[in-house]
């Protein structure tokens, strides 16, 4: 089977990370396929924010538990986590977004980090701190949270794939 095909056959999310920090060209890998992901008319009106300072995960992370309702790590304790944001100001923000996020866990898995994407960025970046926080990070313009993308190394059995629904393909020859 092609390697690609098997990469993204293969990938699945993981959700209980060791401490330990992925590898700065790991990371750099990561990002260069996340910049190169399709988008419409080629406006790239995605940003990416890579963090790995511990103090501002875990204020993202408590963010989204209380968004959640949780007192858990939505995390799953990565020692990573890329934010992508969608400029709004191109109605195809969202999409855009979420193609960046799927290049970053396919690219991830393909280079032995795992990965999971975490919703409630939406949320998180619509309130007053998550825009005071893109204020001190020098991110200015209408954007949204698209999603975060946690990656690490997994610390746990790495999950097999459910079976696919019979009806998922319809197929007009």
């Amino acid at each position: 089977m092609n390697e690609s095909i098997k990469n993204l056959t293969e990938r699945r999310s993981v959700r209980k990370f060791k401490p330990e920090q992925i590898r700065e060209d790991e990371l750099e890998a990561i990002l260069k396929a996340g910049i190169y992901a399709p988008s419409a008319h080629g406006w790239q009106s995605a940003r990416i924010v890579a963090i790995q300072k511990p103090e501002i995960i875990r204020k993202l992370s408590q963010m989204n538990a209380r968004i959640l309702g949780v007192s858990i790590d939505p995390f799953y304790g990565a020692p990573t986590l890329i934010l992508v944001l969608g400029d709004k100001g191109r109605p195809t923000y969202i999409e855009d977004g979420s193609l960046v996020i799927g290049n970053l866990m396919n690219a991830a898995h393909a280079i032995g980090v795992d990965s999971c994407w975490i919703n409630r960025a939406r949320e998180e970046f619509e309130s007053p701190e998550g825009k005071q926080l893109l204020k001190e990070w020098g991110i200015e313009g209408d954007y949204a949270g698209i999603g975060h993308c946690v990656l690490g190394y997994g610390d746990c059995e790495y999950p097999k794939a459910a079976p696919r629904k019979e009806d998922y393909i319809i197929r007009l020859l």
